[in-house]
C-alpha cells in the first residue's frame, strides 16, 4: 500500500490536471441551456472509468443521464457500490465571483491555504475524483482493484434527483453491493476526518389557504371577513410550543435519545453554539430547549418555515384583505420518525384550524426516511482507523443537518450500510459564488480512500 500512496503523491498535479479538465465542464442541471454539457461530462467520466478497464454504461433517463460503471471482479472479495453526482449548482450571482466559476486554479483563501477554485471543486466533483483517483493510483501498480466496485454517478442530484429511485430499482436484481459510500460531506473539523452516521429524513409541503372569491377593501370588510394570512400565521404559530417542541400528534414517534458517547465527541471537537452561530451573526440557539445546537441540526427534528406568500407585496400600500396565503414548510427527520405519517398528521392538524367557509389545499415536495448506521459494525472500525492512519487524528461519528435521499434509496433497494465520507469544510462556499475545496482535502482524500479500499480487503 505504501507504493501506491507514493504514487498519489508523485502524481498529484496530474489528478489536479484531470480534476480541472472535468471542473471546466459546467453541467448544471437545473439549466436546460447547459442539457448538452451533462451529456459532456458523462461522457468524460465514461473514457475516464474506461481507462481503468471498467465496464462503464451511460443510462439514458427521462433527465439527464446515470454513468454505471463495474470494475472487474475480484472473486470472494467485498462489493462496495460508491455514489455521487457530476451535475453543479446554477453560478448565479455571477458578479460575485473572484475568479469565473468554470475556469479552475489553485489560489489561496483568506487564511492562505491553497485551495482549488472553481464550481463544483467541493459539491461534488473534487470529492467524486478524490475516490477515483485512488482507484487510478491502485490500477497503475496493481492493474486491479483490491475489491468489487461499482461506481453510480448521477447528473440531476442538484435538481431534484428525481429518476435515480427508478434506476436504482431496476439494478436491484443485477447489484448486489455489500455497503455503499457517499461523498457528498464534510470534515468534522480542518484536518479531522469524520464519518457521517446520521442523516436526516425531509418532508416538504406547501399550505394554500382560501378565502373569499376576490382581494377585499380592508376598511369595507375588515373584521367580517376572514383574513387567509391570519389564519395561516395562527397554524403556523401553533406548530411549536413555548419550549420549542412541535405540537403536530405524535411528532416524536420514533425519535431516539442521544448517544452520550457520540455527544461527548462532538463537544470535544468544539462543536459548540459559538462555533455553529457566530459565523452567521447569531449567538442565541432556538428550537427545542435542553439541546444545543449541533444536537439540534444533527440528531434532533426539527419544523421550519422556507416561505409565506400572501397580500400585497408592492411599492408603498394597498390596504386590502387577500383572497388567499401560502407558505412552504418542511420538517426534517430522525431515527425511524414516517415521514409519510408526519404528513398526514400535519395535514390534520392544519386542516382542523380552517374556518367552515374556508378551504385548504396542499401541494407534497418529497418525502425521504432518516438514515444511521450502525456504530458498531467492523466495517465502521476499519474505515475509522483508515481515515485516523491518514489525518493523525481520531475519526469522529457526526451527523448531518441536511437530507441525502440516495442514503433511503439504497437502504431501501439494497437494505445496506451507506457511510457518508467526505473531506470538504463548512466554509466550502458550495451553492454559493467563490466555491473552493481545500487542495489537502483533495489530496489527502485521495490517500484515504487508498488506506479504506485496503483496510476493508482484509
Amino acid at each position: 500500500m505504501q507504493s501506491i500512496l507514493s504514487c498519489a503523491d508523485k502524481d498529484l498535479i496530474e489528478s489536479l490536471n484531470r480534476l480541472f479538465d472535468f471542473l471546466r465542464i459546467p453541467s448544471i442541471s437545473a439549466d436546460p441551456n447547459h442539457n448538452q454539457d451533462c451529456q459532456k461530462a458523462a461522457k468524460w467520466l465514461q473514457n475516464y472509468l474506461q481507462d481503468m478497464d471498467f465496464k462503464v454504461q451511460i443510462c439514458e433517463t427521462k433527465g439527464h443521464p446515470i454513468v454505471l460503471a463495474n470494475a472487474p471482479q475480484v472473486k470472494g472479495a467485498l462489493h462496495i457500490l460508491f455514489y455521487g453526482h457530476y451535475d453543479v449548482q446554477p453560478v448565479d450571482p455571477l458578479e460575485l465571483w473572484q475568479i469565473p466559476p468554470f475556469e479552475p486554479c489553485i489560489r489561496n483563501d483568506f487564511a492562505g491555504n491553497k485551495v482549488i477554485h472553481g464550481r463544483g471543486s467541493s459539491d461534488d466533483k473534487g470529492q467524486i475524483l478524490t475516490f477515483l483517483e485512488a482507484c487510478l493510483a491502485i490500477y497503475k501498480q496493481n492493474k486491479q482493484l483490491p475489491l468489487n466496485i461499482t461506481v453510480i454517478l448521477e447528473g440531476e442530484e442538484e435538481n431534484g434527483g428525481e429518476h435515480l429511485p427508478a434506476f436504482l430499482a431496476r439494478q436491484k436484481d443485477q447489484l448486489h453491493p455489500d455497503i455503499a459510500f457517499i461523498c457528498d460531506t464534510d470534515m468534522a473539523m480542518p484536518d479531522v476526518p469524520a464519518i457521517t452516521a446520521m442523516v436526516r429524513g425531509l418532508v416538504g409541503e406547501e399550505v394554500k389557504i382560501y378565502a373569499a372569491n376576490r382581494d377585499l377593501h380592508s376598511g369595507l370588510y375588515g373584521n367580517a371577513a376572514q383574513n387567509p394570512i391570519q389564519i395561516l400565521s395562527e397554524i403556523i404559530a401553533a406548530l411549536r410550543d413555548e419550549v420549542g417542541r412541535v405540537t403536530i400528534p405524535k411528532f416524536y414517534d420514533g425519535v431516539p435519545e442521544i448517544n452520550q458517547s457520540i455527544r461527548q465527541q462532538w463537544q470535544k471537537i468544539g462543536k459548540t453554539d459559538q462555533a455553529l452561530l457566530d459565523p452567521i451573526g447569531l449567538y442565541c440557539p432556538a428550537g427545542e430547549v435542553g439541546f444545543n445546537a449541533i444536537e439540534q441540526t444533527w440528531c434532533r427534528p426539527s419544523c421550519e418555515i422556507n416561505g409565506i406568500m400572501g397580500g400585497y407585496e408592492g411599492p408603498n400600500f394597498k390596504t386590502i384583505i387577500p383572497a388567499h396565503a401560502s407558505a412552504k414548510i418542511s420538517f426534517r427527520l430522525v431515527g425511524q420518525q414516517d415521514p409519510f405519517q408526519i404528513r398526514e398528521n400535519f395535514r390534520i392538524f392544519v386542516r382542523s384550524r380552517i374556518p367552515k367557509d374556508c378551504k385548504v389545499e396542499f401541494v407534497s415536495y418529497g418525502a425521504s426516511r432518516a438514515s444511521m448506521i450502525s456504530l458498531e459494525g467492523k466495517n465502521l472500525r476499519k474505515i475509522s482507523k483508515a481515515l485516523e492512519e491518514e489525518w493523525n487524528h481520531k475519526t469522529v461519528v457526526i451527523g448531518s443537518g441536511g437530507s441525502i435521499p440516495v442514503v433511503s434509496d439504497l437502504q431501501r433497494e439494497f437494505g445496506i450500510e451507506s457511510f457518508l465520507i467526505g473531506f470538504a469544510n463548512v466554509d466550502d462556499c458550495i451553492h454559493s459564488p467563490n466555491e473552493k475545496y481545500n487542495l489537502r482535502s483533495f489530496h489527502k482524500g485521495i490517500r484515504s480512500w487508498i488506506r479504506i479500499l485496503y483496510a476493508l480487503r482484509s
